[in-house]
């Protein structure tokens, strides 16, 4: 199992590094509806908060939002940032009654809480901090550190750990 979500974290869900940046982005992106399921039956047993992109690749806002979540996602490591391409995964955007792009649809234990329409950075943020959990930040670093099959794997999992611990024990 542990082999299986670590592979879907690198593989189907993948964390695409920006090339101006040393650190791979916490955006897991997905390509195919099987890795897509999976993901979404796991966090569906976890009360963790899922935000859901649904973008496409020639849409301007979209492209606008793009480094806005991932600095979001790099901030709320407690919550899991997904992305959907609209025009990969139509079956996918459909089950969530997307109709427009970017759409932002904020999901706990398999249910939605809330949605954004549009490039609207301040709702979208605002609306994270309402509804994420008050879990320590750590958590999935510290699964993922468990998970790794690799040691750069677990290295690189154990540096974000204690980067999200230091974070975590500043709001202290």
């Amino acid at each position: 199992m542990g082999s299986l979500v670590s592979s879907l974290r690198r593989g189907g869900g993948t964390g695409e590094a920006d090339p101006l940046s040393a650190e791979p982005s916490r955006v897991s992106s997905f390509h195919s509806s099987i890795s897509w399921q999976i993901h979404f039956m796991i966090s569906e047993a976890s009360s963790q908060l899922m935000v859901i992109d649904f973008a496409a690749s020639w849409c301007p806002p979209c492209k606008f939002m793009e480094p806005i979540v991932d600095a979001m996602a790099s901030t709320f490591t407690d919550v899991d940032f997904a992305k959907i391409d609209v025009d990969e995964l139509p079956d996918v955007a459909q089950e969530f009654k997307v109709q427009g792009m970017p759409t932002f649809v904020l999901v706990k234990k398999g249910k939605e809480v809330d949605r954004v329409v549009g490039a609207k950075k301040d709702e979208l943020q605002e609306k994270i901090k309402k509804h994420r959990a008050p879990l320590p930040s750590s958590r999935l670093s510290f699964v993922m550190c468990c998970y790794a099959k690799t040691f750069e794997e677990r290295s690189q999992a154990k540096s974000r750990r204690r980067l999200d611990e230091r974070r975590e024990n500043a709001w202290m």
